[in-house]
């Protein structure tokens, strides 16, 4: 009698903390459910609302913020140190993602209707996105800089190179 060969598939094995597993199935499970009750009502157009934020970011955002890093990498004299483009990057992301999720109050275009439905004045969003800002780059700076002289002191205490 002549047995069939099998293959065998890998298998490999989570090296992650079980912890961490059961975030993972508990946000799957919460993206779930999310998903169900977002596509529940007019699945049409939340499918055609990922489609469009998709093609926008890819056809239009992507090319633009790309970019506009090589810019400040040319425009920093940044080409050999790449790594530093982060402490622009990071703030101007956090400055772009809340512009675009305030945009309307920021601009004032909706002044009166938040007025209306919160009892609140819309005034200040501009002034406190801008403050937000120059904190983040600010910190930024303070970052970079704290970096580069740790850099700089590291490279002193080293003993130099014998040939």
């Amino acid at each position: 009698m002549r047995r069939r060969a099998t293959r065998r598939l890998p298998v490999r094995r989570y090296a992650g903390s079980p912890l961490q597993l059961l975030l993972l199935a508990c946000s799957f499970t919460l993206a779930g459910y999310a998903g169900v009750r977002l596509l529940a009502d007019d699945w049409l157009s939340v499918a055609l609302w990922f489609v469009g934020a998709a093609l926008v970011h890819d056809l239009v955002l992507l090319p633009l913020y790309a970019g506009a890093d090589r810019a400040v990498t040319r425009a920093l004299g940044m080409a050999g140190r790449r790594e530093w483009t982060v402490f622009v990057r990071v703030p101007a992301a956090l400055s772009g993602l809340l512009l675009l999720i305030w945009f309307p109050l920021i601009s004032g275009q909706v002044a009166d209707r938040y007025r209306s439905a919160t009892s609140m004045s819309g005034d200040g969003f501009l002034s406190r996105w801008l403050l937000i800002t120059a904190v983040l780059f600010g910190g930024s700076a303070v970052l970079l800089l704290l970096r580069s002289l740790r850099l700089r002191r590291a490279t002193k205490e080293r003993p130099p190179a014998v040939h």
